[in-house]
């Protein structure tokens, strides 16, 4: 039979033209375009992430204002990570049925009306009940984003996913000194009404430039990526668990120094301003580590990474029993953010490694909002603990009991995945 190259041809453009029909032209993953779109995102995620830190910052002021106690103040905190987590379980969905465009705008919308609110604020319960939206508004800038920024690159997915997750490392390094000085020179309140209108105006340039640079260019299908490289021998359910048990006690044991280190140094009488330095020195070295724990992963894997972490998190915050000078305090905030950032990305990196493909958005999102549940907890957990015994001594010594459990959970891990490639042989982690 004569083959008809035209009719082959114009079969061919109806058969594969719908494939990619809103596709950018020209784009490529770990193209430029894919670059600018993940700086573009890594900016947003800074920006957006101001309310994980203003909360840490006003604790003492607010405290004073309302009369209230460090516990009362400190559901701010919690409940706004309960909405940073929650929100990020909805704001996951919308971007996998509309994109991560709606997600944002919506994200934005609840971040700039909650922070007013939080400054026209007149009574405690008032400005608690609003940083759980304030955290509604932040969550679409972390895990929404990661997954977005994944279908931009093939080859260096790992390091434009931590680079993302960085946003809010970069957003605490950037923020507290910010909203110290605001509040030093106009108070909390118009610090709160000024960062509502800053953030969103700022945030909707950003999002409409990277809707520029995305089009319409749909989510990829991970249907046929690569199987699970480590067998644990153990059910997804059971694994599940186990790392969300793992997340919340080292992310419990992470929220004494971040939550209350502004605060601590304001009782020793180093006042606030120091605190809010500490803290953003203890952020900036946490996006070296979160960086550098992508690298890391990729030559000895995510079980590993993760031990490393929390062994010297659990490390780090032994220091700070025993020490509380200025220059001490600086340099033990220091080397925790070094020690302690990359440690939740590794879950992430855990779930694909021993998860299939289909299964791993819908378990990390599990696993991080344990994450977010133990930060939460450990942040309101802390200032009870230091209503009733009056120094955070004990609140340190509870974040290295919490620590020393998540170290168990991981050692179990790791010799089951030794014990189960000893069995299969040596090729099937690789």
């Amino acid at each position: 039979m004569k083959l008809d190259r035209k009719a082959v041809t114009e079969e061919g453009r109806a058969v594969h033209a719908p494939n990619f029909p809103q596709r950018p032209a020209g784009f490529t993953p770990d193209s430029r375009q894919a670059w600018v779109r993940l700086v573009l995102a890594l900016m947003i995620g800074s920006i957006g992430a101001v309310g994980m830190w203003a909360v840490v910052v006003v604790i003492p002021v607010v405290q004073a204002e309302f009369a209230a106690t460090r516990g009362a103040v400190s559901l701010a905190f919690t409940l706004m990570m309960f909405g940073f987590g929650l929100g990020g379980v909805i704001a996951g969905r919308i971007t996998d049925r509309f994109g991560i465009v709606p997600a944002m705008a919506i994200s934005i919308a609840f971040l700039g009306v909650a922070n007013v609110l939080a400054g026209l604020s007149t009574m405690l319960w008032q400005f608690v009940a609003v940083y759980f939206l304030i955290g509604l508004g932040t969550s679409a800038t972390f895990a929404p984003l990661m997954a977005e920024a994944s279908h931009w690159f093939e080859r260096y997915r790992g390091l434009a996913v931590t680079i993302v997750a960085g946003g809010n490392y970069v957003a605490g390094a950037m923020w507290p000194p910010i909203v110290n000085w605001g509040v030093q020179t106009v108070g909390w309140r118009m610090t709160h009404i000024g960062i509502g209108i800053v953030c969103a105006s700022t945030m909707a340039m950003l999002v409409l430039i990277l809707r520029a640079q995305i089009g319409d260019d749909k989510v990829r299908n991970h249907a046929n990526a690569p199987p699970p490289r480590v067998d644990l021998g153990l059910s997804t359910n059971t694994l599940t668990v186990l790392l969300s048990i793992a997340a919340i006690s080292c992310c419990v044991a992470m929220a004494m120094p971040q939550v209350h280190i502004v605060a601590y140094c304001g009782d020793l009488g180093y006042g606030v301003a120091r605190g809010a330095e500490m803290l953003s020195l203890m952020m900036g070295c946490g996006i070296v580590s979160r960086i550098g724990s992508g690298f890391l992963a990729d030559k000895i894997g995510g079980i590993p990474t993760l031990l490393v972490g929390s062994l010297a998190q659990g490390f780090a915050l032994v220091f700070y029993l025993f020490f509380d000078g200025l220059t001490s305090l600086f340099l033990i905030s220091a080397m925790f953010g070094l020690f302690q950032g990359g440690i939740v990305p590794s879950y992430a990196i855990i779930v694909r490694e021993a998860m299939p493909a289909g299964e791993a958005a819908t378990r990390v999102g599990i696993v991080i909002f344990a994450s977010v549940f133990g930060m939460s907890f450990g942040g309101w957990v802390s200032g009870v603990i230091f209503d009733a015994t009056g120094s955070y001594a004990a609140a340190f010594a509870n974040g290295v009991a919490w620590n020393a459990l998540n170290i168990g959970i991981v050692v179990l891990l790791l010799i089951r995945s030794r014990m189960n490639v000893a069995k299969a042989g040596p090729g099937f982690a690789t």
